[in-house]
């Protein structure tokens, strides 16, 4: 039986094993995602949940016992400073594997594997106690404001009649000016007319006397046969 034997061993000797996924541990701390058959994937997902919990402890032989697996000092270094901030509110879970598809050649199943930064949630905003004391004291001062409204617009009122009187008087006054102006008009209009007639009356004179003129030539000359 095989009791307490976990772990997969992919037709590989166990130095072997054990070098790939301390490469494969390195490379996905390091670029934070990497690509593997869908196997391998879920036998790194053991080794690097269990070198965030190392790093999430902090200590020095936390330390040193992930200086055994991860083959990059730079890296171990990132990976402590920023496991408290990136990984403090999970408790696990911290990879996830994503199935691609086929790979071409042997059509192994290929998966993508990264590691999952819990995202802060956000907080609800709770509601000051001074909040209150504040808008009591900024309504506080309104009636002041109405009544000086108030005051204004009675002031206002109390104007208002004075202004009509004044804008009445040059009312008045301009009415003498515009009789004249329309008296103007009328004997402008009437000159015109009275002229037309002068002028009528003239002709007419004048054509009244060419008329006589002729009856008394058509006399003379019809009494000068007589007389011969």
């Amino acid at each position: 039986m095989r009791h307490r034997k976990a772990g997969v061993k992919l037709n590989r000797t166990t130095s072997h094993r054990q070098a790939m996924f301390k490469n494969m541990v390195t490379s996905l701390f390091k670029y934070d995602r990497i690509r593997t058959t869908d196997v391998k994937a879920k036998e790194l997902r053991r080794w690097a949940e269990h070198v965030i919990t190392l790093a999430k402890r902090g200590d020095l032989h936390a330390r040193r016992q992930v200086m055994a697996i991860v083959q990059e000092k730079d890296v171990v270094h990132k990976l402590f400073e920023n496991a408290d901030k990136r990984f403090s509110t999970q408790n696990g879970g911290y990879t996830r594997i994503i199935k691609i598809g086929r790979r071409p050649g042997d059509a192994a199943p290929i998966s993508l594997i990264e590691l999952i930064s819990a995202e802060p949630k956000a907080k609800p905003k709770k509601k000051a106690k001074g909040a209150a004391k504040k808008k009591e004291a900024a309504a506080a001062p309104a009636p002041a404001a109405t009544s000086e409204t108030t005051a204004e617009e009675q002031v206002a009122d109390s104007g208002a009649p004075q202004t009509e009187e004044k804008s009445s008087a040059p009312e008045v006054e301009a009415q003498p000016e515009a009789a004249a102006e329309a008296d103007s008009e009328s004997s402008s209009a009437a000159e015109p007319a009275a002229a037309d007639d002068e002028a009528r009356s003239a002709a007419a004179d004048v054509a009244g006397e060419d008329a006589a003129h002729s009856a008394e030539e058509k006399d003379q000359d019809v009494e000068q046969p007589e007389k011969k």
